[in-house]
């Protein structure tokens, strides 16, 4: 019984030709053609002037907060429930991360919950476009405006995600995304942030390259960072680009192929989305309620296993992390989506080389897994 991991890179088409151009040509650091393609590309793609490459999603993250100004004493809205890297950034930078719920019907940050977490000390806010689906953008920004706040989009999982029809990575005021080896277009490490503001390319161009003055070579005005990528990934990059319509399409089967084989298994329930919404297939996602499936999450983790089957469990909420649990215990609103959804939510196996015969032994597993006889909920 082959493996099947719970994701694989796709490098099938023309990037070993285009990373081997890039070696041979001695361009194999933060310049050269591949760097500027990608750039150029990847704004064009995303609705947006400028687009700038980074050495992973957690830098770009880092490096849009810089380009605000956020510092020690500030605060930022961040939902529960995403990957912990956008909590982080925050604290980088000495600001602390506010954390608010997420709206079941989207698993995105909840504008509701946002709105009721502003305070004096409020900057702005990051909407992470979770599991490739596009927050409430038109309600984020609306919010923002009154308060005069800056909006962040977290698109690391959400690539040519559409908000309205519209690509996310435009809709706020900084978007930044995330090349990890699991994601949809992959350098196996890398980032970018997008943005339209050119004063504010500036100075994350200027923060992103060790704060080096472009015209006046090893002088340096402020204090900058090494946060560069490379032309070798970038010509990776390149080469996914070229594939992105192809690849796409691949997800989109491979959701439609889970969906079509777990409908109607009860105690599954699926990702929801949004009339507004065109999500960026990424990992797919369903969530398990064991009294009717018979089995929670982890179990079923465990049967999946034993079937030489990866998968992995949704990200646990932030406020209940430790680095960040005795700062969230002072918050007095209820994040008990967040709660519920890291404690039943599963993402099973989602790559683009995932064969069909491998996604109906994943959807056979979790049919089989299923327990007749439903747990018995105990009065309380």
């Amino acid at each position: 019984m082959d493996y099947i991991p719970v994701a694989s890179a796709d490098m099938s088409g023309c990037e070993e030709a285009y990373a081997t151009d890039a070696i041979r040509s001695s361009w194999v650091s933060s310049t050269g053609k591949y760097l500027e393609q990608f750039e150029a590309d990847f704004a064009e793609l995303c609705g947006t002037r400028y687009a700038l490459s980074c050495c992973n999603g957690t830098v770009a993250l880092h490096l849009a907060l810089l380009g605000l100004g956020l510092r020690e004493g500030d605060e930022v809205i961040v939902p529960s429930m995403t990957y912990i890297a956008t909590a982080n950034a925050v604290r980088y930078c000495g600001a602390r991360p506010v954390f608010v719920d997420i709206d079941p019907a989207t698993w995105c940050v909840c504008p509701n919950e946002i709105e009721q977490a502003i305070t004096s000390r409020t900057r702005g806010i990051i909407a992470v476009h979770l599991m490739g689906h596009p927050a409430d953008m038109d309600a984020i920004r609306e919010i923002a405006a009154m308060h005069g706040l800056w909006v962040v989009e977290d698109a690391a999982e959400a690539h040519f995600a559409t908000y309205r029809q519209e690509p996310v990575g435009g809709l706020g005021t900084i978007g930044t995304f995330s090349f990890f080896g699991n994601k949809i277009f992959t350098c196996g490490e890398g980032g970018a942030v997008t943005l339209n503001d050119p004063q504010l390319y500036i100075r994350l161009k200027l923060l992103r390259g060790q704060g080096m003055d472009p015209r006046r070579r090893y002088y340096f005005p402020i204090t900058g960072y090494n946060f560069r990528l490379t032309n070798v990934a970038c010509a990776l990059l390149c080469a996914q680009l070229e594939r992105r319509e192809q690849i796409l399409a691949r997800r989109r089967e491979i959701f439609d192929r889970y969906t079509a084989a777990l409908e109607g298994i009860a105690g599954i329930e699926f990702q929801p989305v949004a009339s507004y919404a065109r999500i960026a297939p990424w990992m797919y996602g369903i969530v398990i309620d064991s009294q009717v499936f018979g089995r929670d999450r982890d179990e079923l983790i465990q049967v999946l296993s034993d079937h030489n089957i990866d998968s992995r469990p949704f990200f646990h909420p932030l406020h209940n992390l430790p680095p960040y649990r005795e700062t969230a215990a002072a918050q007095t609103n209820s994040l008990h989506h967040s709660v519920e959804l890291g404690q039943k939510g599963l993402m099973l196996p989602t790559f683009n080389s995932i064969r069909d015969e491998q996604i109906d032994r994943v959807t056979t597993t979790i049919r089989q897994a299923k327990v007749s006889t439903p747990r018995i909920r105990r009065a309380a």
